[in-house]
């Protein structure tokens, strides 16, 4: 909550990319209950799966919060297609790529324009990779900075959070997925 408000203090307009995963969760449910001046979005890259989609349109309803949501460029995803083929991604790591630019990345940078920092859900114990992070640090590769208020939660802090506060989530959590994005790569 302190590196919240830490964001919006020093820092706004701030933005938060929700995943709709179960950290992500956390972080809506402290914004809407302590009335955080952070503008909640989310991607929706056309191959979410249903319960995704479930879930994306209970936030708002439950927090009454918005959810602002941004979609790729339909002419970007159509080239995409009409070069690699609907699952083209699955023949190589530049196809997987190129897939997630066209339907991740450009539409996240859509989404952190005229923001002066964004929040993520990311955790240390998420992967190896992750060790090296900051709770707050400059995101080079989209010009502004970057929060990560539950970079030490671990996942039983995480769902201890969820259960203790009656947050909704993901249900394919319930089928033990550990993270959620597009349901081919998921």
């Amino acid at each position: 909550l302190n590196v919240l408000r830490l964001a919006v203090r020093d820092y706004s307009p701030v933005c938060f990319a929700n995943s709709l995963g179960a950290e992500d969760m956390v972080l809506t449910d402290l914004i809407a209950k302590h009335g955080l001046n952070i503008q909640v979005f989310s991607l929706d890259t056309g191959r979410l799966p249903a319960e995704t989609y479930e879930l994306m349109q209970a936030v708002p309803e439950h927090y009454g919060l918005p959810l602002k949501i941004y979609f790729p460029d339909f002419s970007a995803v159509e080239k995409y297609v009409e070069c690699n083929g609907v699952n083209g991604f699955y023949d190589s790591v530049k196809s997987r790529k190129d897939c997630c630019y066209v339907r991740k990345v450009e539409p996240l940078r859509r989404a952190l324009q005229n923001k002066r920092a964004w929040i993520t859900g990311l955790r240390r114990d998420q992967a190896v990779t992750r060790n090296a992070l900051e709770t707050s640090s400059w995101d080079k590769d989209n010009g502004r900075r970057k929060f990560n208020p539950l970079l030490d939660w671990s996942d039983r802090d995480v769902w201890a959070y969820i259960r203790q506060n009656d947050v909704p989530y993901n249900k394919l959590h319930d089928q033990f997925y550990p993270s959620l994005g597009c349901a081919p790569c998921t």
